[in-house]
């Protein structure tokens, strides 16, 4: 698994390279997890809806404690699987990410 880091300031992480928003990624994403608070996520998620079939992405993944159920909505209603209010290293803590 590849981690693409979107940020604000579109800085590096894990290696890989950064970038400040989903449009400007090249390459495909599978899941969009986001670590933004339930009051921006909303805003994010549309974002994800927009990339979606440029990206090929399938789901978003809302963070522990990030909720907002008419952005999942929104996300779901475009064809994407939504994961909301739970963590990743939580629900697969055995996956390596490489």
């Amino acid at each position: 698994m590849t981690i693409v880091p979107v940020n604000l300031r579109g800085e590096d992480a894990l290696g890989e390279r950064g970038y400040r928003q989903l449009a400007d990624i090249p390459d495909s994403v599978q899941v969009v997890d986001y670590f933004v608070n339930s009051q921006r996520v909303g805003a994010v998620v549309d974002e994800a809806i927009a990339e979606k079939d440029r990206l090929g992405i399938e789901a978003v993944w809302l963070q522990l404690g990030v909720i907002d159920e008419a952005a999942a909505q929104r996300a779901r209603v475009a064809g994407l699987d939504v994961v909301m209010d739970t963590c990743p290293a939580m629900e697969h803590p055995a996956s390596p990410v490489s």
